[in-house]
């Protein structure tokens, strides 16, 4: 009896491991979410997603010395990987803004972006102000979308209609059809898209907006956010930062 008893045990205890094993597998990555439809941030290069953003990770990754996961979702999706678990962080050239800072907590800034206006050759469309009473094309929940949109009535401009997204190339292929006036994207993927298509877009150089990239976690995970804060205080003296973000402009010119 005595012997069976410890039998009982053994299996029991060799029974409860296997929960525990599948905990500790995952416990072994580190999840990001984001949107790879941002050059040079994120973006697809054959099947991997690669970009500023994603070396950037990887660096947080190999600091808490865990393996990277990266989920590609919806940008208007990203606060909900947060707030639901999916992901422990959102790097997606997400802008700093008072609104989102009530349901994330952001890292230190590590990018400074300009939203850009993208228009047809031949547009009256010359400065900023002249989205006035205009349709535009914004990719959905990025701050171009907020500023047209301007729920709270604190912008500058006042758009006619603003049309979503949910890639922004889909809003040039819309401007180039004549269904829209402008669209207002991210500089870095507006300077790509104009030359993709010179003949017939061109960029303003009147901007829409100054904005300021961040990387989010979930409210209250301050270690993490920590963490985060060290990996790009490091990767800035070191001139790393820097160099990473001029070697992907460059290859996003020359691609």
């Amino acid at each position: 009896m005595k012997n069976l008893k410890k039998v009982a045990a053994i299996c029991l205890a060799a029974a409860m491991l296997v929960p525990f094993a599948a905990c500790s597998k995952k416990g072994n990555k580190i999840v990001m979410s984001t949107n790879a439809q941002f050059q040079p941030f994120e973006y697809y290069s054959g099947k991997e997603i690669v970009g500023i953003d994603v070396e950037i990770a990887k660096k947080i990754a190999a600091k808490v010395g865990k393996e990277l996961e990266i989920r590609d979702v919806e940008f208007d999706s990203l606060p909900n990987e947060l707030s639901s678990g999916k992901c422990d962080f959102v790097a997606a050239g997400m802008t700093v803004t008072e609104d989102r800072k009530k349901n994330m907590d952001f890292s230190d800034t590590y990018f400074d972006a300009t939203q850009s206006i993208i228009v047809l050759k031949n547009s009256s469309i010359k400065s900023r102000t002249d989205l006035n009473g205009k349709t535009v094309g914004v990719q959905q929940g990025t701050t171009g979308d907020t500023y047209c949109t301007d729920e709270e009535k604190t912008s500058d401009i006042h758009v006619k209609t603003v049309k979503r997204y949910n890639k922004g190339s889909d809003a040039i292929s819309d401007l180039i059809a004549g269904r829209l006036d402008a669209v207002v994207i991210d500089d870095f993927p507006a300077q790509k898209f104009v030359e993709n298509n010179s003949d017939k877009i061109v960029k303003l150089d009147d901007a829409l907006t100054v904005e300021h990239y961040a990387i989010a976690v979930k409210k209250g995970n301050t270690d993490l956010l920590n963490t985060i804060n060290s990996v790009l205080a490091e990767m800035k003296s070191s001139g790393e930062l820097d160099k990473l973000i001029e070697e992907n402009k460059a290859a996003l010119e020359n691609s």
